[in-house]
């Protein structure tokens, strides 16, 4: 009983000092900023992020989601330093609610929308304009898209199907997923015969296969806009965000698939 006494006291000495000490006693390279970024960027963010630590000693903290379900956990009080979105609508979203830094928003990144199929697919490359005989190449099978009301990816694909005249005879055979890497794996896996993502995703996949590319005036620019929260609390912050603007950050994102903002300087 004694010993067992002295155990549990060991114990609570131990949580408690865990609880007073614990948070003074992480390192630099657990103190990095934390970063609300569209799931498209994955791959890309985390070499990118990978980078950042090695020159800094200061690991991000990424959550990656659809950029439609971020802001609103933003909205809704969750705390972060940077976000990084898909679109322009959903920063100017935060922007309206005084949720961002306006003078730190720059434009970062641009990107494709592409058709993609399950590698080894008997379909082959087709030039994607009016003609194409979209329904006709998914059979009885659906159109793996990004929700197409809230999500960017989906809702550039909505705008860019609608654009060339093919949505009429698609909407109803359509697999929306929670975002663009969702959609992506449900062609990955071949759960679904075609998909449209964007390039970069494509480029992270081996697993598929780009059939073509959707024609950049057939949906707004593709443009990811980067910003500081006004619940940042991380010192280093701005430092991240113009790390995110040097050309060691600009290769890595082009080796993932992107191309650089249209506003962004050579």
């Amino acid at each position: 009983m004694l010993k067992c006494l002295k155990i549990w006291r060991a114990g609570a000495i131990l949580l408690a000092l865990i609880l007073i000490t614990g948070p003074h006693q992480l390192s630099a390279a657990e103190r990095g900023p934390t970063v609300f970024a569209a799931a498209s960027l994955k791959d890309a963010l985390d070499a990118v992020a990978r980078d950042w630590e090695a020159q800094s000693g200061n690991k991000p903290v990424i959550s990656y989601a659809a950029t439609s379900s971020l802001a609103r956990q933003i909205e809704q009080g969750a705390e972060a330093d940077v976000f990084l979105s898909a679109d322009q609508a959903w920063m100017d979203y935060l922007a309206q609610r005084d949720l961002i830094d306006p003078a730190s928003r720059f434009d970062l990144l641009s990107n494709q929308l592409v058709l993609i199929a399950p590698k080894g697919s008997a379909l082959t490359a087709r030039t994607i304009g009016p003609d194409l005989p979209l329904a006709e190449l998914l059979g009885t099978g659906r159109l793996a898209v990004a929700g197409v009301d809230a999500v960017p990816a989906g809702k550039y694909a909505k705008a860019s199907l609608q654009s060339l005249g093919l949505w009429g005879g698609v909407r109803d055979k359509l697999a929306q997923a929670e975002n663009v890497r969702a959609a992506l794996r449900l062609v990955s896996r071949a759960e679904a015969p075609l998909g449209n993502v964007y390039a970069s995703d494509a480029a992270a996949d081996p697993d598929v296969t780009v059939l073509g590319v959707f024609p950049e005036d057939s949906h707004p620019p593709i443009v990811y806009p980067a910003a500081k929260l006004r619940s940042a609390s991380f010192p280093g912050t701005e430092a991240f965000l113009t790390y995110l603007h040097s050309s060691a950050a600009r290769t890595r994102f082009e080796q993932h698939g992107f191309s650089r903002a249209p506003s962004v300087e050579p």
